[in-house]
């Protein structure tokens, strides 16, 4: 493919019509006739909110109804805690390594970077779970794909801010809609998601951009520089107890993981639209069962 026509096709991927009605057309014809579903009122107030701001809070409680799934992700992350003990001791040595840009050394993905899919795994089912799915449908406006689901250890440091730290937008599509569901209490000194509300490309304030510096060849803003465009009293930070769940399209400007006094645990996953140009961080087992999943959640995984 000639350079030529592959910068036709990116700026393509970057227009939103052209986005939705060539490269995404067959999801969203999928979408756009599925039959209706009965009327959830967190979900779609959930929906509502990431619409205007780009960020919405809820909670297990309140979205799912339910807690049994939760109670054994908790208890799924605690036995991943005790088997890796040693190996997390040894990292937390070097969490402030500020050195090591691009490492993330203060966080540690505890299923691994790109974990092996199981049907019966915990993690895969929660990701997978029909409300975070028609949150995410609804948000696009097509049947959406699950890229990415692990846990995060966030460690606590008093090393100076760096990496995702510091504010900065998502580029792997015009949507990107993460989840972070929070397995302790987050408090303001425990790293807590932080968001300009707006500044997602449905929102008001998506033309705001902050003066940034190149880290590693990525663009980051300082604190001072985000208040220079975007008040800090309208910062959305994400604080709240364990069971706490945050929805975000992270093409807005957002940082997290600044952990000072206590550590952060906590579920994320992240969903895309096919034509996304996110690789899909997921590993698959070529004899891979999937008897007890729906369509919908294959369609998710790009399994037929």
């Amino acid at each position: 493919m000639s350079s030529a026509l592959r910068k036709i096709i990116k700026k393509g991927r970057q227009t939103e019509f052209i986005w939705r009605y060539g490269f995404n057309f067959n999801s969203w014809i999928e979408y756009k006739f599925a039959p209706s579903k009965p009327s959830q009122t967190e979900s779609e107030r959930v929906s509502a909110d990431l619409e205007q701001n780009g960020v919405a809070v809820t909670t297990v409680d309140q979205l799912l109804g339910q807690t049994a799934l939760f109670r054994k992700l908790d208890s799924r992350v605690k036995q991943i805690l005790s088997e890796r003990s040693a190996e997390i001791d040894q990292l937390r040595n070097g969490a402030g390594d500020s050195e090591s840009i691009g490492k993330k050394t203060f966080n540690v993905e505890l299923l691994g970077s790109k974990p092996e899919f199981s049907e019966a795994e915990i993690p895969a089912k929660f990701a997978l779970q029909e409300a975070f799915l028609d949150i995410a449908d609804r948000y696009f406006g097509m049947r959406v794909k699950l890229r990415y689901y692990n846990v995060w250890l966030t460690f606590a440091t008093d090393a100076k801010a760096r990496e995702s730290q510091l504010w900065h937008f998502d580029r792997e599509d015009n949507f990107i809609l993460k989840a972070f569901v929070y397995l302790n209490d987050v408090s303001e000194n425990t790293g807590p998601f932080t968001y300009a509300p707006g500044t997602h490309r449905k929102g008001k304030f998506r033309d705001v951009v902050p003066e940034y510096f190149s880290e590693n060849g990525v663009q980051r803003s300082t604190d001072e520089q985000m208040r220079s465009v975007f008040p800090e009293d309208r910062w959305f930070r994400g604080t709240g107890p364990k069971g706490t769940i945050i929805f975000a399209d992270t093409r807005g400007f957002h940082k997290g993981g600044m952990a000072r006094d206590n550590d952060r645990l906590m579920f994320t996953c992240m969903y895309t639209s096919p034509a996304s140009d996110s690789e899909r961080l997921i590993k698959f087992d070529h004899d891979l069962s999937t008897r007890s999943l729906t369509d919908r959640q294959r369609s998710a995984l790009e399994i037929n």
